[in-house]
């Protein structure tokens, strides 16, 4: 009796045990089966995955990698990069580092330098490269003109490899912009855009050939908007775009482009020493100088004939306290007219030394850069009411603005 107690307290573990290792045997074969069986499609071909409807194929893999769109400065990028072009220029100057024919003929100096002594040659070759960029099918470039000031010779390179020669049509030295015109089939284009509504912190993509390194593309913000040329150390008559996007020599004459690829500027002016800094020549102001240059190869330019600086509280207390300037102000803002120039248009219309430009065609004037911008943007011959301060009175003066003189006056 207690053998058989003692059969049946063994026989129990040993069929719980035996199920177990049946299980586990039963188990690993089925997964063994699973993975080996020629039956079974491992990896389904791009064929079928492709003729799956897109919300069958997200349900049944959850875990299938997601195709990630290029961004938008790829896409800006291809679609204005091909009209970025590379400027290679050259002039021909005079060598200045002559040895005087004094020397060359003195006996005791050709006993020193012997055969060895060789006449330097009269004129060198100077080359420079820049970058432009195709606004029209007709092949006019939009570029700095500094890139081309003084040109013999100028040679456009596309970004297919071809080279063209390129005529410079005209250039303007007060806003740095000039027009390179070349003659051939199939050019691309840019897109123009507009820098009217830009504001800190809008996208800012820069494209040229910075350091002989063709087709650079660098990208940023726009960091301020309207600095003048006083404030970055250049004299141009523009209100330059600031940018962190990367700018060195050679990118100068390329453009800036909006997360849309379109251009809202021309790059040109970097201060020296300066990291992280770049300017650009707002595109409106870029286009209204290339359409005079392509037209006539000249610019006209509105002139008023007056020298001004910005008052502020210490321009007022170094003017009251001058006895030289024989005039003192009592206003704390607006433009003070320190000279006008003998038969400018200012001095025509009344326009004297002390007074305090406060309004501009009713604009009111806070700054001497924004009188300077409103002739820029104004036509010669056109009429300009502006209100000033004299002796603590209004007066009102009609001025008709001329053409900027080749020379200005001293």
């Amino acid at each position: 009796m207690r053998d058989s107690n003692k059969k049946s307290r063994y026989k129990q573990p040993l069929i719980y045990a035996s199920m177990l290792l049946l299980g586990v045997i039963l188990g690993a074969w089925a997964v063994v089966s699973g993975v080996r069986s020629p039956n079974t499609t491992l990896v389904t071909p791009v064929t079928q995955v492709a003729s799956i409807s897109p919300a069958i194929a997200q349900d049944s893999d959850k875990n299938k990698a997601i195709p990630v769109p290029r961004n938008y400065i790829v896409d800006a990028v291809n679609r204005t990069g091909p009209a970025v072009v590379r400027i290679n220029a050259s002039r021909t100057v005079a060598n200045t580092q002559q040895i005087p024919e004094a020397f060359l003929e003195d006996p005791m100096f050709r006993q020193f330098f012997g055969d060895q002594l060789q006449r330097l040659p009269k004129e060198r070759v100077e080359r420079g490269t820049g970058s432009g960029f195709i606004i029209n099918k007709e092949g006019d470039i939009i570029t700095n003109a500094h890139v081309v000031s003084g040109a013999d010779k100028v040679t456009v390179v596309l970004k297919d490899g071809r080279q063209i020669e390129g005529k410079v049509i005209g250039s303007d030295e007060l806003t740095d912009v000039a027009v390179v015109q070349v003659k051939a089939d199939n050019l691309p284009v840019v897109s123009l855009g507009s820098s009217v509504s830009l504001q800190p912190g809008d996208w800012a993509i820069a494209i040229g050939n910075p350091l002989g390194l063709d087709n650079t593309v660098t990208a940023g913000i726009v960091s301020a908007i309207g600095r003048n040329s006083g404030q970055i150390g250049v004299d141009k008559r523009v209100s330059f775009i600031q940018t962190d996007a990367a700018i060195n020599p050679g990118n100068s004459g390329g453009p800036l482009l909006n997360q849309s690829g379109e251009v809202i500027g021309v790059n040109t002016a970097i201060i020296q020493g300066a990291q992280g800094l770049g300017f650009a020549i707002p595109i409106e102001t870029a286009q209204r100088i290339a359409k005079q240059l392509i037209q006539s190869g000249k610019v006209t330019r509105a002139y008023l004939g007056i020298q001004m600086v910005t008052v502020d509280a210490n321009v007022k207390s170094q003017v009251n306290q001058d006895k030289d300037f024989g005039v003192k102000i009592s206003e704390d803002k607006g433009v003070l007219i320190t000279r006008v120039v003998d038969n400018s248009p200012a001095a025509l219309a009344g326009a004297k030394r002390g007074d305090v430009i406060v309004k501009f065609d009713d604009k009111e004037i806070l700054t001497a850069e924004q009188v300077t911008q409103l002739v820029e943007d104004r036509g010669v011959g056109d009429k300009i009411r502006m209100e000033v301060k004299r002796n603590g009175q209004v007066v009102a003066l009609n001025v008709e603005t001329a053409q900027f003189p080749q020379k200005f006056p001293n």
